[in-house]
């Protein structure tokens, strides 16, 4: 009975927004300022008639630090409106992924029901679960990789459609695995109780990791394309991803991981272990963007989709974010708090 009317208060919470730390707001505003900074200068260049630089590498420059910009905006808005807000804005964010990831492949009349199940029940499930706090750790941890991937070939099985039955089952199973699990675990790091090393209280916002996460795993693929661009020569995979080299993962992880301890004063971490944190985030980030690559590259696309002008799809403006989460969320777990539940 007390849990489930914890889960009930904490269910509702959302409309007591909590305060974000005075180095959070800062570094948000620091964040959006630049931004809205760097498209004037863009903007300005390419009024300029007698510029130097492509107009298209221009354009297209604008686009994305125009849809970063409004990213940004939604994000700082989620923050202010609380936790639950936060989480409910992962969760469109996770459905609309889900969506494009499933697109890719014709799907059959037997799967129908159970996409419908999918999107409608344990999609939503998994962040009410998250949203009820720390408290259901132990649920939102195994609901999806457990019964979840149990659930869906019994359930396509039962429509009676054995054609690429493996291979429907395992699409489906990746699909709820990457775009919904993996990136749910990026606001569960809202309810986490932050202790620093020293075991003593940190007096800064959860949202000041989260913002840290995406931040990290945003510079991580700037930097790994930036030294790949200016400085690459050997390609890793050129089947999958021709623009990833090995100069740009090394040079990539190493500048992130100098930019994540600057970025400690939002966290529970001193600079040492942002570092650290960084280093880790930015190698994982580099999985998720390869292995996404390679589904598309295996599926005949370009990217997942258009939704963001400037951005392609969703799903491949977070592939890297739904590599590194899990792992962040359980290094910070393990290290940096005691497991319980605000």
């Amino acid at each position: 009975m007390h849990t489930f009317e914890y889960a009930i208060t904490n269910l509702f919470a959302w409309a007591e927004a909590p305060r974000l730390s005075r180095s959070t707001l800062i570094l948000l505003a620091t964040i959006l300022i630049g931004l809205g900074v760097t498209y004037l200068i863009g903007v300005l260049i390419r009024r300029q008639p007698d510029s130097t630089m492509n107009p298209a590498i221009v354009q297209a420059f604008n686009s994305r630090v125009r849809a970063w910009w409004l990213m940004f905006v939604i994000l700082t808005a989620a923050f202010l409106l609380g936790n639950t807000a936060t989480v409910i804005l992962f969760f469109l964010i996770s459905f609309w992924a889900l969506r494009e990831f499933i697109t890719l492949t014709p799907t059959r009349m037997g799967d129908h029901r159970t996409l419908f199940w999918i999107f409608f029940l344990f999609a939503p499930l998994q962040y009410i679960l998250i949203a009820w706090g720390n408290d259901f750790y132990g649920l939102y941890s195994i609901v999806i990789p457990v019964y979840v991937y149990l659930f869906i070939p019994a359930r396509i099985a039962l429509a009676g459609d054995y054609k690429r039955f493996l291979e429907r089952a395992a699409k489906i199973q990746a699909g709820i695995l990457i775009c919904v699990y993996a990136l749910s675990y990026a606001p569960a790091l809202l309810y986490l109780n932050y202790q620093t090393t020293a075991k003593e209280p940190w007096l800064g916002s959860s949202a000041g990791v989260l913002l840290y996460l995406i931040l990290i795993v945003q510079i991580g693929d700037a930097m790994q394309y930036v030294w790949s661009r200016y400085l690459g020569k050997r390609p890793i995979a050129p089947a999958i991803n021709s623009s990833r080299t090995w100069e740009g993962f090394f040079g990539g992880t190493l500048t992130t991981t100098l930019v994540g301890a600057v970025l400690f004063f939002v966290t529970p971490f001193n600079p040492w272990e942002s570092a650290f944190l960084a280093m880790i985030t930015a190698v994982m980030g580099f999985a998720g963007g390869m292995t996404m690559s390679a589904i598309k590259r295996d599926r005949g696309v370009k990217d997942y989709g258009t939704l963001v002008e400037g951005h392609a799809g969703i799903l491949d403006r977070i592939d890297s974010l739904c590599f590194a989460a899990p792992v962040f969320f359980h290094l910070t777990r393990f290290w940096f708090t005691d497991a319980v539940a605000i």
